[in-house]
């Protein structure tokens, strides 16, 4: 039976285990050695706040008991963004004619019988990063290309044969935060992302249409390349692109941040180098919650690297020797984006 995490129980200020709710039932679950949260970055921040461990004035809002006053946690809340570019394709090769019921039928019976055919593949099989000007010494612009132009969603497919890149910039400047709505568990907590509020990620999305309208102009698309579905041709201005910036940019479901790693004299730090959270023993967080900043890319790898760096910590083995290989950085960096 499932079960929701009410609380972090402490003897003083050691976790000894976690209060839990099974239907109408409470129930205490008696750590033998530590505690260990990975209740993502929207759950363990809460968690840790319900338990008393978070900023003072939060904590105080709603009559918890301040265990240890930690500012950061539930602070630096960070996502990637995206949109979509949609041009028409001039050759009846994409995905479109596939849209309709019989032959999603046949897809869907075709990979559960044999494990093969185009729902073997979730279709972003193309990607890339990319500079966004000289000066950026890392690719921070990612790519996904897909086969037809349709929301992500599904639901929305455009009427006919197109193709469609998926942007956004990797680092927004942006900070949000988890807060809580209420002393109670069983409420969810506030997350407010403030997705576009520096004024830098307004130009970097401009910048990623541009950059995407240029890619889909090289001669390699001239065969394909028909009428740009959307953002649409008539749209070119600052102006234009942020209000279909506005209506069109989606979550790409990569909330880190909120019980930020660092320095113990870091006020904003939560978890130190090996994920126990600074002010207590026995309580470590595991999640993309640590992150002080968001990675250039998908969060899914991180995560998993996280957790088995954790493992080695938790287990007190000796971790692997620190490696000496370097990322290749283009040598042009400073002057050019290409």
């Amino acid at each position: 039976m499932q079960c929701l995490a009410r609380r972090i129980l402490f003897d003083g200020k050691r976790a000894t285990g976690v209060e839990i709710q099974r239907g109408d039932r409470i129930e205490k679950v008696v750590a033998r050695k530590e505690v260990v949260l990975a209740a993502s970055s929207i759950n363990s921040p809460k968690l840790l706040m319900v338990s008393g461990i978070g900023p003072q004035k939060e904590l105080r809002r709603h009559g918890i008991d301040i265990l240890v006053a930690r500012e950061g946690v539930g602070q630096n809340l960070q996502d990637h963004l995206e949109l979509y570019v949609q041009q028409e394709c001039t050759q009846p090769i994409t995905l479109y004619s596939k849209l309709n019921l019989f032959s999603k039928a046949l897809i869907g019976a075709e990979w559960l019988f044999f494990k093969r055919g185009l729902g073997a593949s979730n279709q972003f099989e193309s990607a890339g990063f990319v500079r966004s000007k000289a000066g950026v010494e890392y690719p921070d612009i990612q790519f996904h290309f897909l086969p037809v132009a349709i929301r992500y969603d599904g639901k929305a497919a455009a009427r006919s044969h197109g193709y469609q890149a998926h942007v956004g910039p990797m680092r927004s400047k942006s900070r949000g935060a988890v807060t809580l709505a209420s002393a109670d568990p069983l409420q969810p907590p506030e997350i407010r992302f403030n997705y576009m509020s520096h004024d830098d990620d307004w130009q970097d999305f401009r910048h990623c249409i541009r950059l995407t309208r240029e890619i889909f102009a090289q001669n390699a698309f001239d065969s394909y390349r028909g009428r740009e579905i959307a953002p649409g041709a008539d749209v070119h201005s600052d102006d234009g692109l942020n209000a279909y910036i506005a209506q069109h940019a989606e979550s790409a479901f990569h909330p880190c941040g909120t019980v930020k790693m660092g320095r113990e004299d870091d006020p904003m730090s939560v978890v130190d180098p090996e994920c126990r959270v600074i002010g207590v023993d026995g309580l470590r967080v595991v999640d993309t919650s640590i992150f002080p900043r968001i990675t250039n890319g998908n969060l899914n790898g991180p995560a998993i690297m996280v957790a088995e760096k954790a493992s080695d910590h938790i287990l007190g083995r000796t971790p692997l020797s620190r490696s000496n290989q370097q990322p290749w950085i283009n040598p042009n960096w400073r002057v050019s984006d290409r």
